[in-house]
């Protein structure tokens, strides 16, 4: 575990060769999405057959960051986002809900590949994730939560293409990330959370990597400039799955995405009437 923390950590911080001329002022690129779709949950915690499943709708909010940063002579990219979902589903009975909602946190640095032919961007790095949330079932009584808490390592890569159609601009990017190493959180089967007060806290965190989760994120963003605003239409496709403690769990998501990107760039008054209206952007 320490040789990833190590390797996140080298990744994080500009270790690397280091240009000392002054640069172009380098923006932030940022984006608020909105989505909506398809939800499937399940959990043996909460029901004890594995094939039981409960489908329903999904509501996601996505703010992403994304700046060119000093890292291997400016050719390594942060990108941090904040991702927020909530979601309803029902059992194929009729008979029960279940209610889910996560919040995570990432923080990613990819490095930013020559041109492989004009318009693309090939990028690859790491990133680390924290999240946390709950699924809720209307049905049981004494066991009624399932909490989860995770911190991964990821591998993580993007392409971005821009090219024009008629002479309209437009940028297609494709990002994929999947955990290789972290930690989760998970009671033992048909122990109910009152007992974590009590008794033994051993097992309830877990060391996890492909033995014991799979997790993936798919995004796919088209941005379409509109008079004065940039439009992302997105698709998010997010799979999770765990088998911990006796407990499999299961979370994926479809969602088509819908928001605005604002490029910008933070210095003083005096930098900006030197440098005037250009900027490096970590995105176009």
């Amino acid at each position: 575990m320490k040789s990833f923390l190590l390797l996140f950590l080298f990744l994080s911080f500009p270790l690397m060769a280091q240009s000392g001329e002054e640069e172009t002022p380098r923006s932030v690129n940022e984006s608020t999405l909105v989505g909506l779709g398809r939800y499937n949950l399940r959990d043996t915690y909460l029901s004890p057959s594995t094939d039981i499943r409960y489908t329903g709708w999904v509501v996601q909010v996505l703010n992403e960051r994304m700046k060119i940063v000093r890292l291997a002579d400016y050719h390594v990219s942060r990108q941090q986002l904040i991702h927020v979902e909530f979601g309803s589903t029902r059992n194929g009975a009729g008979t029960a809900n279940e209610y889910a909602g996560f919040v995570d946190y990432s923080l990613g640095y990819h490095y930013r590949f020559p041109q492989v032919q004009p318009g693309l961007k090939v990028l690859t790095g790491a990133s680390a994730r924290l999240s946390g949330g709950f699924i809720y079932n209307t049905r049981n009584s004494n066991n009624p939560v399932s909490g989860k808490a995770d911190f991964d390592l990821n591998l993580s890569a993007m392409a971005i293409y821009h090219f024009t159609v008629e002479g309209f601009p437009l940028t297609l990017r494709y990002q994929a990330e999947i955990p290789f190493a972290g930690v989760l959180f998970s009671v033992h089967k048909g122990e109910p959370y009152y007992f974590l007060t009590q008794g033994s806290k051993e097992g309830l965190v877990r060391f996890s990597s492909f033995h014991n989760k799979f997790a993936m994120r798919n995004y796919f963003t088209l941005d379409v400039p509109v008079s004065a605003f940039t439009i992302r239409i997105g698709y998010l496709n997010s799979m999770y799955r765990t088998d911990v403690n006796r407990i499999k769990t299961h979370v994926l998501s479809n969602s088509f995405m819908i928001g605005f990107v604002k490029e910008f760039v933070s210095f003083g008054g005096k930098r900006l009437k030197k440098e005037g209206q250009g900027y490096r952007s970590a995105y176009y």
